[in-house]
């Protein structure tokens, strides 16, 4: 057993079985041995691939977004410029080079700031952006950052932050908690829920749920959102999040654990693997909704690449390589854009909200309010 594990397992037998956010929190965050604290995560060396790794392409149309949104609410200057969660630098790193040839006035008026909580990563960000000769400042929480026009960028932030599951036995809703067998492994039990947090929100959907049905809620996610949306509402700006999961509430268990780009359990060798879920968008937009903020559909990441220019550019960076470098860049929008039930291009949401109408992507060409 990992020094993790035993530390869970001894608050399992402390307090109880534990709830599935709980277990998240700490096999994810713990200062000392979880998994964003301890480990890489990102890259082929690591336990799986993002969109900005995939290709260049993917910062630069988000850069080219970035500048006409800075447009459309009137050019601030100074403005916040800032990503929540931002890895390992690249997503950043690719923005600000595309406005530093696209659209200087909107870099010169920019203060760009990185939101993290991971030490070890906000060093390799910093690292990583050094090149750029710019005010660049780390903060660990929204609330911390100045109070200026904002525009935001989010790329699978939301699927990182924890859920709970209830499960339906018929008759009531019972939340699925975190116990460890005889055998002295960890494992799912199920314990007594209040019903009518769960039952209110299933109440709401198309269908009444049949036994053995699993609803996803998580209030952590909501509470990022709505944190978000008064600054957007208070202060003006817009925010763009790219995550995979589905536009509209529903049952279904999509817990999941990467490790090595293969799935996990996700209740074996905790901080060692990663730990997901699908992104319920109908419950993270509402917020921004409540806020009086224009918010976008939920658009396909392939359609808003595609709306963006993808094709565009992939046609001008092709235009001076060989055929094999022709190719990469082809593989590169086919898994950035892909069609497929499986691709990132149908997988992966994005979701726009703004103090003001925008006519881009996802509310223009590739999406509507």
């Amino acid at each position: 057993m990992t020094p993790l594990a035993r530390k869970i397992a001894e608050q399992i037998r402390a307090d109880g079985p534990i709830g599935l956010d709980r277990y998240w929190n700490v096999a994810l965050f713990d200062r000392e041995h979880g998994y964003y604290s301890a480990r890489e995560p990102f890259g082929r060396s690591g336990d799986f691939i993002t969109a900005p790794d995939v290709s260049q392409m993917f910062g630069e149309l988000i850069g080219a977004w970035i500048a006409a949104a800075w447009r459309e609410h009137g050019s601030p200057s100074p403005f916040l410029l800032a990503e929540i969660g931002p890895g390992r630098g690249t997503l950043m790193a690719d923005i600000l080079r595309t406005l530093r040839s696209v659209a200087p006035g909107c870099l010169k008026a920019a203060k760009v700031r990185l939101v993290e909580t991971s030490d070890r990563l906000a060093v390799e960000q910093m690292a990583a952006l050094d090149r750029f000769d710019l005010p660049i400042r780390r903060v660990r929480r929204i609330g911390d950052l100045e109070r200026e026009p904002l525009l935001l960028v989010a790329n699978e932030l939301f699927d990182a932050l924890a859920i709970r599951q209830f499960v339906f036995d018929g008759e009531t809703w019972r939340e699925r908690r975190v116990s460890v067998a005889d055998s002295g492994r960890f494992e799912f039990v199920l314990c007594e829920a209040r019903p009518e947090l769960p039952g209110e929100i299933a109440a709401t959907l198309p269908h009444p749920p049949m036994a053995g049905a699993v609803l996803e809620l998580s209030p952590t996610r909501e509470t990022l959102a709505a944190t978000i949306a008064q600054r957007l509402a208070e202060d003006g700006g817009a925010g763009l999040f790219i995550d995979y999961g589905h536009a509209a509430t529903g049952f279904g268990d999509t817990l999941q654990a990467i490790h090595g780009h293969a799935f996990a359990d996700p209740l074996d060798r905790p901080g060692e693997a990663d730990l997901t879920s699908h992104v319920d968008f109908e419950r993270v937009a509402a917020p921004f909704r409540h806020a009086g903020l224009a918010v976008s559909s939920t658009v396909p990441q392939g359609d808003v690449l595609l709306a963006l220019g993808l094709l565009e550019r992939a046609g001008t960076l092709g235009s001076g390589r060989d055929e094999a470098g022709r190719e990469e860049i082809r593989a590169a929008v086919a898994r950035l854009a892909g069609k497929d039930e499986k691709d990132m291009g149908i997988l992966f949401k994005v979701l726009s909200a703004s103090s003001r109408p925008l006519s881009l992507p996802p509310f223009g060409p590739a999406g509507g309010d």
